[in-house]
C-alpha cells in the first residue's frame, strides 16, 4: 500500500517545529518564547493541530486558544511592564493558526508601527533591552504558572 503525497501542498512549518523556545504545551497548544534580540518578551501561542483560520476551530477551541492569548498576554504585562501590547494573527507566511504577543515600548525600533514595518528608529538603549531580557526567566516562571 502507498502513500499519497500531495506535492502542491508545502510542508508547514509550525506543525514540524516548535516556533520558538516551548513553555507551555497542552494538548490543544502551546507558548513559545520567540527569540528576537529587540523584542525581548515576544511570544507566540500556537495551537498544535494544523489549522488556518480562526473558524476552522470549534467554539469551544477558539475559546481555548483565546484564553491561551489572554494568559500569555497577561503574563507578559505582569513580568515586562510594557507600554503596550500588540496581538496579531496574520498567517500570510505561516498558515498556521498562532497568536503574536508582542510587548511593545515608546523606544522601540519600530514604535508606533507594527514590528513587522520599517524601522522608525537606528538603534535602541542597550541597557534598557539588557533590564528587559533579565526578566525572562521571570517571565518563562509566569508563562508556566498561568497554564500548570
Amino acid at each position: 500500500m502507498s502513500t499519497l503525497i500531495n506535492r502542491d501542498v508545502p510542508p508547514c512549518e509550525l506543525c514540524e517545529v516548535d516556533g520558538g523556545e516551548l513553555i507551555v504545551k497542552t494538548d490543544k497548544l502551546r507558548v513559545v518564547l520567540v527569540d528576537d534580540a529587540n523584542y525581548p518578551g515576544f511570544c507566540r501561542v500556537i495551537w498544535n493541530a494544523h489549522a488556518k483560520e480562526m473558524t476552522d476551530l470549534s467554539i469551544e477551541d477558539r475559546s481555548a486558544i483565546m484564553q491561551a492569548v489572554c494568559k500569555t498576554e497577561q503574563a507578559i504585562r505582569d513580568v515586562m511592564a510594557p507600554q503596550k501590547i500588540n496581538l496579531a494573527s496574520l498567517g500570510n507566511m505561516v498558515p498556521h493558526l498562532h497568536w503574536h504577543v508582542i510587548p511593545r515600548y515608546t523606544d522601540d525600533l519600530h514604535f508606533p508601527d507594527p514590528i513587522w514595518a520599517s524601522e522608525k528608529k537606528t538603534a535602541v538603549d542597550a541597557a534598557a533591552l539588557n533590564a528587559r531580557r533579565a526578566l525572562l526567566p521571570a517571565l518563562r516562571t509566569a508563562l508556566v504558572s498561568r497554564f500548570y
